[in-house]
């Protein structure tokens, strides 16, 4: 023996009778690889873009948590953490959007008002897009729905139809086929280049869409939670899809395909980081600052500040790693960050398709 460990297979010298706190580290250490060297992981992960990158390709790895158990981790708390914080509450607003419709003495002044806030809405959705609020557009969504009901039951009223009478069929979920609405009876999906199994399966899954539209409508945070759970999931295969756009972009470098890989897990992990710390500075500037306080708008500008550091960190990143000089890097960055914004909006559609159905 020279040293706490056998040189020949790697045990330690101490014993496995110790206090529970050191059994714990031990779980930290096995799963996520992580002991001192988080410390030595997060800071130039965050604060040095292409650092730990750059020391990955020289061989200095063991200094550091590695790049997927990096990303592993911090994608999952930060998206536990964003069920956590992230709440869809329509409650108040509701109450807020019913009494302005219910003041309305005409129809138009109804459309006028109803017109008023879905631009609002557009707006917040618009202001989501491409920033890690994207999730909550789900929930906008849905507020959009309601001010559309509560403006049309306010509308029938005005012209006195009776207010059981629905202003459109609820029996199906907004899908059309050949401009017919789906039933699982009359009018199923049905796609000729598919079995008959694989049908019956995407009908099955529309029907439990179908059947969770009134859950989502009564509990909207429900939904939230279901698309949150399954974005993880979405990123885990969306960062071997932006390792391979870097290889083709960078492709008269001669690189492997492996170091574009652990380029996008350096780059989605900071993402995931930027995106905690965000989720963490909205919860006291929520909770504790209000609105129009100093307090709050320092937490402001935290928020803005890591929104804002995000495409300047990718940016510099890319510039590092990559060595290219800045109107190549500026070109690249840009195309590469349209395409690949383009495939997060698709794969955060599909994420809340599935959240629908799992809800």
């Amino acid at each position: 023996m020279q040293g706490p460990h056998c040189h020949a297979c790697g045990q330690p010298v101490k014993g496995l009778m110790r206090p529970i706190g050191s059994v714990f580290g031990d779980l930290l250490d096995s799963v996520f690889d992580f002991d001192a060297r988080i410390v030595r992981t997060l800071k130039p992960l965050f604060l040095r873009p292409g650092f730990l990158t750059l020391e990955y390709f020289a061989g200095r790895q063991i200094r550091y948590v590695t790049p997927f158990r990096l990303f592993f981790f911090l994608a999952v708390l930060a998206f536990f953490i964003a069920r956590l914080t992230v709440q869809v509450d329509n409650t108040g607003a509701m109450a807020g959007t019913q009494d302005a419709f219910a003041q309305a003495t005409t129809v138009a002044a109804v459309e006028k008002i109803r017109d008023a806030q879905l631009a609002q809405m557009a707006q917040a959705k618009r202001d989501m897009a491409g920033t890690p609020a994207a999730p909550g557009i789900v929930g906008v969504e849905v507020g959009e729905a309601r001010i559309r009901e509560a403006a049309d039951a306010r509308i029938r009223a005005l012209q006195g139809t009776p207010a059981g009478a629905p202003a459109s069929d609820p029996a199906h979920v907004g899908l059309v086929i050949h401009g017919q609405p789906w039933d699982a009876e009359k009018h199923p999906v049905a796609i000729g280049w598919l079995p008959a199994f694989a049908n019956q399966w995407i009908n099955d899954q529309v029907k439990r869409g179908s059947d969770n539209v009134a859950r989502l409508k009564r509990d909207p945070g429900a939904f939230k939670d279901a698309v949150l759970s399954v974005i993880p999931t979405t990123l885990f295969v969306l960062v071997p899809v932006f390792a391979l756009m870097l290889k083709l972009t960078y492709l008269l470098q001669r690189r492997l395909y492996m170091e574009h890989l652990i380029v996008a897990l350096h780059s989605h992990a900071f993402l995931c980081l930027a995106l905690l710390l965000t989720l963490l500075a909205a919860v006291p500037a929520e909770t504790f600052a209000p609105d129009g306080t100093r307090l709050n708008t320092v937490f402001d500008w935290v928020i803005a500040g890591l929104l804002l550091w995000m495409p300047v960190y990718l940016l510099l990143m890319q510039k590092r790693v990559y060595a290219q000089g800045w109107p190549m890097t500026l070109v690249k960055f840009t195309v590469l960050g349209f395409v690949y914004s383009i495939l997060l909006a698709f794969a955060v559609t599909a994420a809340a398709l599935i959240g629908l159905v799992e809800m």
